[in-house]
């Protein structure tokens, strides 16, 4: 095995002062100013976000499926179901809402500002999550049992419902795909990608 002998000068002088060898400095970083170059993790992403398009998608369906689930609520725990179902719908909707929020307003500064938002927001909206649970917890109009699986299911429910559509959706996710006015014409522009 060899060793690499270092001359007594290298070893004492910094390393910006050391005369850098062929291979060192085709791998060395650009000596460019700080400012000229940035990170990625530090520039942010213009642009409307497409989560937040998805969260509006999400509202609009969990607004669609309220009544049938405020029904389905009161018909299997009563009054009482109803009013958790309601109040669980609600928790839900706010909770995807801000969680498309956060991502939206944390992309535009920066991608380490998005990767703390999600994280810690995550970590904010389950707390909000427990306290509007815990402020509740002795209410004689609220079905405690109805109200955890309300919450439960209709997170997954909303989740997979939209799923559906961003993953059929590669130009925008959240909108659902058009269906072309001509199959002949569909039909010809398949072939001609595929060709």
């Amino acid at each position: 095995m060899r060793r690499c002998s270092v001359t007594e000068t290298e070893a004492q002088a910094p390393p910006s002062l050391t005369a850098p060898s062929a291979a060192s400095s085709a791998m060395a970083p650009s000596t460019a100013s700080p400012s000229a170059v940035s990170s990625p993790m530090t520039t942010g992403i213009p642009g409307p976000s497409p989560a937040y398009q998805v969260a509006l998608d999400m509202l609009k369906r969990g607004a669609i499926a309220a009544p049938l689930l405020v029904a389905l609520g009161a018909a299997v725990w009563g009054a009482d179901g109803a009013a958790a179902v309601a109040y669980a719908l609600g928790l839900v909707l706010v909770n995807f809402w801000l969680s498309a929020a956060i991502i939206a307003a944390t992309t535009r500064i920066s991608l380490a500002l998005l990767m703390a938002g999600v994280l810690f927001g995550f970590l904010l909206r389950l707390g909000l999550i427990f306290l509007a649970v815990w402020l509740v917890r002795d209410a004689s109009w609220l079905d405690m049992f109805a109200l955890g699986i309300t919450i439960i299911i209709t997170h997954l429910g909303l989740l997979v419902w939209e799923l559906r559509y961003v993953s059929a959706s590669l130009a925008f996710p959240g909108l659902k795909p058009r269906k072309a006015a001509d199959p002949a014409l569909a039909d010809a522009v398949v072939a001609e990608v595929t060709d």
